[in-house]
């Protein structure tokens, strides 16, 4: 997931295996997957800049088919799930952004590719299509190690995307179909427990999943009628439409979503050739309105999403054109500007940074 002159292609004389030849200080570092080399590819982000310098021997060996990734709040573990071996890797992340990786492997379900980490970083959540269910992990608190809690969870369905709420206290699972559905569960220290009320419908195929920073919104993108289904939260997890919910989406195929830390603005990646970005306020009461001129240009099929700590800048993966792309934010109107483009050796399925 690099042929560009701001990636380092030179060995710096005289510095350690897996440190970058950059002059920047930053400790800040963007991870992806890329499936077809069993292989993450790792970079270091420049805070002010938004610029990517990738590792001295990135990039790394990692799981068969690496899926999904997700970092530990600590800033200390990375974890990946490798569909092709049905297991989930734990990476140590060195101050250098050096990935070490456990062993054994943790054992899942059947091709387990999305996951999630609750806010306290107790406990990790993966998704499984291959046995339509749910495995959860308890993290030692000493080095991120992971121990199975219970019995796969039963879902029924092939997960598409996983997020925990803010608070920790539900997680929500995106399943395909039309019309698509949200499944939402209590989570008390680990045991998921469907709520009465779930599941709930989307549109179809509802790929994307992102909840506001408060809490407040959930928000799906479903990629087969390009629509946008709208929730509030309630304060028991349930979910309700945000009356004229779902909203058409000015292109096709919406495929991932994120909203940037100040809960003002959210971005829609639409998986199309050429790629597209569109850019919507978010309304007191959730309601999203597409801001005037925001539509930015990507590569091909634009699908995985990722902001840095500050929320300045905005990471793309786009899966046609093997690119990640960084663009800025203008955090007053929520507008992008390019940055740079970073050429990677093949399809990416998952972007993450370090806080």
């Amino acid at each position: 997931m690099l042929k560009k002159a701001a990636a380092c292609l030179l060995v710096c004389g005289g510095m350690a295996f897996w440190m970058s030849c950059s002059s920047s200080t930053s400790n800040r570092y963007l991870y992806a997957a890329i499936p077809g080399s069993n292989e993450i590819v790792a970079y270091r982000q420049d805070p002010n800049a938004g610029v990517l310098t990738q590792l001295v021997g990135s990039p790394i060996t990692a799981g068969q088919s690496v899926q999904g990734l997700a970092i530990h709040p600590s800033n200390k573990y990375l974890y990946a799930t490798n569909a092709g071996n049905n297991n989930v890797s734990l990476f140590d992340i060195a101050p250098s952004g050096a990935l070490n990786e456990h062993t054994p492997r943790a054992n899942a379900g059947t091709g387990p590719t999305v996951l999630a980490v609750d806010p306290a970083g107790q406990f990790l959540y993966v998704g499984n299509p291959g046995s339509f269910d749910l495995t959860v992990f308890s993290i030692s608190s000493t080095d991120g190690t992971l121990t199975q809690v219970g019995q796969n969870v039963p879902l029924g369905v092939s997960p598409l995307n996983m997020r925990v709420s803010p608070n920790g206290n539900f997680l929500y699972v995106t399943a395909g179909g039309n019309p698509g559905t949200v499944e939402a569960f209590s989570a008390n220290k680990g045991t998921l427990t469907q709520l009465g009320s779930s599941p709930y419908a989307t549109g179809n195929d509802p790929s994307g999943l992102v909840i506001s920073p408060g809490g407040g919104f959930l928000y799906t993108a479903n990629k087969l009628d390009s629509t946008i289904s709208e929730f509030t939260i309630n304060s028991d997890g349930s979910l309700t439409p945000i009356p004229g919910s779902p909203i058409g989406v000015a292109a096709t195929g919406p495929v991932a979503l994120l909203i940037e830390n100040s809960g003002k603005f959210l971005y829609v990646a639409n998986d199309q050739s050429p790629g597209l970005i569109l850019v919507f306020s978010i309304g007191q009461n959730g309601a999203l309105n597409l801001l005037a001129n925001s539509q930015m240009s990507t590569g091909a099929q634009p699908s995985f999403l990722a902001t840095d700590a500050n929320g300045r800048f905005l990471f793309v993966g786009n899966q046609s054109t093997a690119q990640i792309q960084s663009m800025s934010i203008n955090t007053g109107t929520g507008i992008l500007t390019s940055v740079a483009t970073y050429s990677i050796p093949s399809t990416p399925t998952s972007i993450v940074t370090t806080p």
